[in-house]
């Protein structure tokens, strides 16, 4: 793609925010951030304690662009982005204030951080010793492959995100422990890998996010894919939530023109470039800026799909899906998954029963045309794969959740159905038991078999 034939910014008389400068704030800058004047000492003391546990991490388009701060707590995207006390167990709150008002150091700060983080959950799924690939008897870190087709890879440059989600299930890169991180910057390891499993259709570019890269280095990654001998790997995406958090990085940044340009090539070389949006509510969509750079890079070729957890105080209510999905696809976009929220960091806070969670996806998916019922969900993706709830009804006088594997660490469990034992209370998939008094899930077994090999324990 040429410069003449760079994607032109829409003359629609819309601030874009061309002169805006991106300035992100941090839970040591709290007291600079001048919303949050308008809340009590006393809340804003609670957002000081859970940032020295839970990350935090804003931009200056997130905060006068999309919280409505007549909302305040309420507000789906303040919840989003700033820490709340009901993010953390109550005793481990008590104990992170009492050490912050005695006036304790930062060493000691982050010691008591530290030991509350390990509580948490910190890579949920068998993430570290499952999905590891091996490469000439070498562990490539900073890669996972838990499904036959798919790669991840955690590029070193794109481990931050222009804003932090609260619930964030990779929460643990961003607390500066390097156990807890998931990086490579090892491009030539990766293309070695993928030329040698011939499995692999699909790449995906994860983080953190990796859209907060410049676009040299998504280059370097991407761009050796149209060789000839990766011509296997046929699809290529981005998940990202950078359409929310920075829009200007696909209209005003200084090489938004040459990612797009980027993506243009991989799309003319035959590869599909899946752009895996993440958005948790309409709110998010709603600015001028956001909707020209999905008009840019739809303008490419490139198929945005858009994906969420369900999660408490943000979007568990079918208007807000139904809402969301319709407006995702008037912007040409493709409503791809709802999530169930994992069993890790703030979970306590974010959850919703799996019951409630499949009742808001039914009521959501019953008020939308069929473009938008492409939605999958509610998924849940656990140790042994992404785990669909179909439904839940009666069978043999037992109320049970119908459950069905969308991806599994082995594909042939994919598509076979299987029953658990209803719970109006349960939030995860680890909280199920088989239904009709069986001792195991038909899986249950290889799975178990699988993990021993690998050295983890058994994580559903």
């Amino acid at each position: 793609m040429s410069s003449s034939s760079i994607i032109p910014v829409a003359n629609t008389g819309a601030p874009y925010s061309e002169t805006t400068r991106f300035q992100v704030y941090t839970h040591r800058h709290l007291d600079n951030i001048t919303p949050l004047q308008k809340l009590t000492p006393e809340q804003r003391f609670e957002m000081e304690v859970v940032s020295n546990v839970l990350p935090f991490r804003v931009n200056d388009y997130v905060i006068n662009e999309l919280i409505d701060w007549d909302n305040i707590p309420n507000d789906p995207v303040f919840q989003l982005t700033f820490p709340q006390r009901g993010m953390l167990a109550p005793e481990d709150y008590d104990r992170m204030a009492e050490l912050i008002a005695s006036g304790a150091n930062r060493k000691q700060i982050n010691a008591l951080a530290k030991e509350i983080q390990a509580g948490l959950n910190p890579h949920p799924a068998g993430q570290q010793e499952m999905n590891v690939p091996m490469l000439n008897g070498q562990a490539l870190e900073g890669m996972q492959h838990k499904y036959r087709e798919t790669v991840l890879f955690f590029p070193s440059q794109g481990q931050v995100c222009h804003s932090y989600c609260t619930f964030c299930f990779r929460w643990a890169q961003f607390v500066g422990d390097k156990d807890l991180r998931f990086a490579s910057n090892e491009a030539d390891l990766l293309h070695a890998y993928l030329e040698e499993h011939k499995e692999v259709t699909d790449l995906l570019l994860t983080g953190g996010d990796p859209m907060v890269m410049k676009t040299r280095h998504v280059v370097n990654y991407l761009e050796p894919l149209l060789k000839p001998e990766l011509e296997h790997v046929q699809t290529i995406r981005i998940g990202t939530k950078s359409l929310t958090f920075w829009p200007q990085r696909f209209v005003t940044d200084d090489d938004a023109d040459e990612l797009l340009e980027l993506f243009a090539r991989l799309v003319k070389g035959g590869k599909h470039l899946a752009f895996m949006a993440h958005f948790n509510h309409w709110q998010e969509m709603e600015t001028p800026i956001v909707r020209e750079a999905i008009r840019r890079i739809r303008a490419t070729g490139a198929i945005i799909r858009c994906q969420a957890p369900l999660v408490q105080h943000i979007n568990d209510d079918p208007a807000v899906w139904e809402r969301m999905w319709r407006t995702q696809v008037k912007l040409g976009m493709v409503p791809y998954y709802m999530f169930v929220e994992r069993d890790t960091g703030a979970k306590r806070y974010f959850e919703v029963p799996l019951a409630k969670t499949y009742e808001i996806y039914r009521q959501a998916i019953q008020r939308v045309s069929g473009l938008a019922r492409t939605a999958r969900g509610p998924s849940m993706s656990a140790g042994p794969g992404k785990v669909e709830i179909q439904g839940i009804t009666e069978l043999n006088g037992e109320k049970v959740f119908i459950l069905r594997f969308i991806q599994g660490r082995n594909a042939d469990w994919v598509q076979r159905p299987f029953f658990a034992k209803y719970d109006p209370e349960a939030t995860w998939f680890d909280d199920l038991v088989p239904a009709f008094g069986e001792d195991t899930f038909f899986f249950s077994d290889e799975y178990e078999a699988m993990s021993q090999e690998r050295g983890a324990d058994v994580i559903y």
